[in-house]
Parts: structure tokens; C-alpha cells; sequence
């Protein structure tokens, strides 16, 4: 345990953002995952609103500087591909 006043604040700054990227890590690969399975199940609708959550989740998590502007590109990219390949091959 840190015995330092400014060290004690880092400490507890440390732990708040710990806490708050875990909730946001886990908030974006929650919605990646569901709509995964909204894919995997054929539900195009769902998977389509789906895919709004998985892009405003994204891109809030970017303005938090959590993970880089690409990545969340990358994510987004991906997804809209899974779903653009259901809906195509349903046609």
C-alpha cells in the first residue's frame, strides 16, 4: 500500500479506471458476441439492430481513447461483412 498523498490518489484513480475500461471492454465484446449469434441463428432483423449497438458501442469506447480509431474500423468493418454475406446469400 502506498504511504504518499498523491500516490494514495493515484491508487484510487487507478482502481476507478480499471473499473470503468473492464465495463467497457466487456460492453463491446457483449455486443459483438450477440450479434454473432444473431447471425449464427439467421435473424437478420435483430442482427441489424445489433449492428447499430456494436457501431455506437464502438465508437464511444474510441472517443474514450480505450482502443484505437482502426480497431474500432476494423470491428465495424467485420460485422457489416457477416451481415452483408447473410443478407446476400438469403436474395
Amino acid at each position: 500500500m502506498p504511504k504518499i498523498k498523491s500516490a494514495k490518489k493515484a491508487l484510487r484513480q487507478n482502481i476507478r479506471r480499471r473499473a470503468k475500461n473492464n465495463e467497457r471492454k466487456t460492453a463491446l465484446k457483449k455486443a459483438v458476441k450477440d450479434f454473432k449469434k444473431l447471425i449464427e441463428a439467421k435473424k437478420i432483423d435483430e442482427a441489424q439492430d445489433a449492428l447499430k449497438k456494436v457501431y455506437k458501442i464502438a465508437d464511444k469506447v474510441v472517443k474514450t481513447k480505450f482502443i484505437k480509431k482502426n480497431k474500432a474500423s476494423r470491428i465495424k468493418s467485420r460485422m457489416a461483412k457477416m451481415l452483408g454475406k447473410k443478407t446476400s446469400g438469403n436474395q
